[in-house]
């Protein structure tokens, strides 16, 4: 089994691809040993020191490092346990994911659902291309509410992606839209 590494913008996350599917559809973030339980792959990571996100997306994964620790010792245990993973056959999820609540007033769920629909197409794909995702999270009085997953959390160009090119993408497509704004899980 090969699997190749790739640098994100956040220089504390590297990006793992296994070269095979991980979830294949949808995301999941784990940013505590304790929150891992439903992700054995997440959970043996965890188990490495250093380890303090894990994110798992359609075909990579995601891990974030503590600054005491540098990727020269942690790269090479983290290589080792995702093909342990894979060569054991165990799930890469125990069981079925939860479902994203969003906060959405009934008469804009159509303006929602355009919203939604534009950052799947438009914004995921690059998003996932640097080791993360974006959750839609709800649309109320002109506010689109996204969480920042993966490399994406706590990565200092995170903010600069959400106001300059996701809000202009946005309220280019969709003029009811007004601005954007991060929240947490």
């Amino acid at each position: 089994m090969f699997i190749e590494t790739d640098v994100t913008p956040n220089p504390a996350t590297l990006k793992f691809l296994p070269g095979r599917e991980v979830l294949g559809q949808g995301s999941a973030d784990f940013d505590a040993a304790d929150a891992a339980a439903a992700s054995p792959l997440a959970e043996a990571l965890f188990a490495l020191p250093g380890v303090v996100r894990v994110f798992l997306g359609a075909d990579f994964v995601s891990v974030t490092r503590d600054d005491g620790t540098e990727w020269t010792s942690l790269k090479p245990q983290v290589l080792g346990a995702i093909m342990e993973h894979y060569l054991s056959g165990r799930p890469v999820m125990a069981g079925a994911q939860a479902e994203v609540d969003e906060d959405v007033d009934p008469a804009d769920r159509e303006i929602a659902d355009q919203i939604k629909e534009l950052l799947d197409m438009r914004v995921r794909p690059a998003v996932a291309g640097d080791g993360g995702d974006i959750v839609f999270r709800g649309f109320r009085d002109g506010i689109v509410s996204l969480h920042m997953q993966g490399a994406c959390s706590g990565c200092p160009s995170s903010t600069a992606t959400l106001k300059m090119g996701i809000e202009n993408l946005l309220k280019h497509y969709v003029p009811e839209v007004k601005s954007v704004r991060q929240v947490m899980a």
